[in-house]
């Protein structure tokens, strides 16, 4: 039985079925997505043709990290190395790329995580209810898509001072849209938000940061296809670290699926050092678009996280000009950076960026080798963020040599170890005690349960067990639609 799925509404059910039937819906399973060999030739064939970005109902099937752009199909994981004439480290740094995700950012799968289980069970209903997404950026970009293919309404809540490309976009595709005061640390605004939404019952929360369907996704999927990279690519290598800044704490249980294969292996929760909130209860607002702050999300499984590393995020802004502007890819050139890494370093968005840095810094206090890999998420790509660097470029003139030489030296080549905190048993107990003020004072969640939480078995369950019955229930309504599968 499932411990996020409370009960099953057959007459709802029965209607997403007929309305996945006359839009020609076909829901991928978990294993697919993990594994896309194992999707059926009609859906590949359907899938030929079919643009990334395109709002096709095919593109469900396409919530991988194996997307081929060229072919259109599938291949190997999307990942890239950033060597060591960037990083200034011995230590191999190895990202997943999120790009070639539809939307162009990897929180779309874990959009698709929180909504398969209402959908399955038909505590949401398309026809009926409007789904709403709080987010600080890209998740509720990727709500929004999986709501234009259903055809239902997608209500998209992100800060008011994101990037002007996200708002953008979410009107461009047909969401209504919610600009909440403050920057990416504004959490508390949007909940605040989401409370006056839940008077009206139409309203159905997907909330992120409370939704384990988000953390589910990354063990499931993101987990294998690093484990993927690291048994293809550096078979010989130890793997040190995995890397994820904090966020909604749903890629950060990546490092739960890989401390299972490699006990050894360090998971380290970065965050911006203008709001250092596990590194010291700390508070305040950052440019790191998407990773929001001030709280521990409910979906944090605290006690596997190894390490708090803090990035300034002034260093994240100047090295998305360098890596994207022509005298920064100049000054690379002449450190005898490759071109076609050069070439790939637009790939890394600012959230990118601020998990790169804490790689290097990961590698710089653990004093890491050549022997070591150090694995991330490139989470989004620069393409988000034209709008930032024409504002840098505004406040700051144009990007000159000296400049760059000074970006490459300075936050990459000498990212030091300061913010940088390992953390005891009694700290990691400490910051999980922190989920009180949020979850149990504001939003209604059980003192008992957050105790639960302390209980390895608790997430074991809700990570592997449930999976299992979410990809049952798939199966079980693809099979009602009656579609070829």
């Amino acid at each position: 039985m499932s411990t996020i799925i409370k009960q099953m509404h057959p007459d709802v059910i029965k209607k997403t079925v007929r309305r996945c039937r006359e839009r020609k819906i076909v829901i991928p399973t978990f294993r697919q997505l993990r594994e896309p060999e194992t999707i059926p030739a009609s859906i590949t064939r359907r899938l030929k043709g079919v643009g990334l970005w395109d709002v096709n109902p095919v593109n469900l099937f396409r919530i991988t990290w194996k997307n081929n752009v060229e072919t259109g199909l599938y291949g190997g994981v999307n990942w890239r190395e950033i060597p060591r004439e960037i990083t200034g480290v011995n230590a191999r740094i190895i990202g997943l790329t999120g790009k070639f995700f539809p939307t162009g950012a990897h929180k779309v799968g874990a959009a698709f995580g929180c909504l398969v289980p209402r959908l399955m069970s038909g505590e949401f209903d398309p026809e009926r209810d409007r789904a709403v997404w709080p987010s600080t950026g890209n998740y509720c970009r990727g709500g929004a898509f999986d709501c234009a293919l259903l055809g239902c309404t997608a209500v998209a809540i992100l800060p008011e001072e994101m990037s002007r490309e996200r708002f953008a976009w979410l009107k461009e595709i047909g969401a209504q849209v919610i600009a909440t005061p403050g920057c990416e640390s504004n959490v508390k605004e949007i909940y605040d938000k989401c409370w006056e939404l839940r008077k009206d019952p139409v309203n159905v929360i997907f909330n992120q940061f409370d939704e384990f369907g988000n953390p589910i996704f990354h063990y499931n999927v993101t987990g294998p296809a690093v484990e993927e990279v690291r048994r293809t690519v550096v078979p010989g290598a130890r793997p040190a670290a995995f890397i994820s800044a904090t966020g909604s704490a749903g890629t950060i249980a990546t490092g739960d699926y890989l401390k299972k294969l490699h006990p050894g292996l360090k998971v380290v929760a970065t965050e911006a050092l203008q709001c250092p909130t596990l590194l010291m209860n700390g508070f305040g607002g950052h440019r790191i678009e998407g990773i929001g702050d001030k709280h521990i999300p409910w979906v944090h499984n605290v006690r596997s996280t190894d390490c708090v590393a803090a990035i300034d995020d002034e260093d994240c802004m100047r090295v998305l000009r360098l890596f994207n502007e022509e005298e920064g890819q100049k000054a690379l050139a002449e450190a005898g950076v490759a071109g076609a890494t050069i070439g790939d370093l637009p790939l890394l968005g600012i959230s990118s960026i601020c998990n790169l840095l804490a790689a290097i810094k990961t590698a710089r206090y653990y004093e890491l080798t050549a022997n070591d890999v150090i694995f991330t998420v490139f989470t989004d790509s620069a393409d988000m963020y034209k709008s930032r660097l024409a504002e840098l470029t505004q406040e700051r003139g144009a990007y000159a040599s000296l400049q760059a030489d000074r970006d490459l030296e300075g936050p990459l080549m000498h990212q030091r170890t300061d913010a940088f905190k390992e953390l005891t048993y009694p700290e990691r107990k400490a910051i999980h005690n922190l989920k009180y003020y949020t979850w149990v004072e504001q939003q209604g969640k059980s003192s008992e349960e957050l105790n639960a939480q302390w209980d390895p078995e608790y997430w074991r369950i809700r990570f592997e067990d449930e999976v299992a019955e979410f990809d049952r229930l798939i199966s079980a309504f693809n099979t009602e639609v009656g579609l070829p599968a």
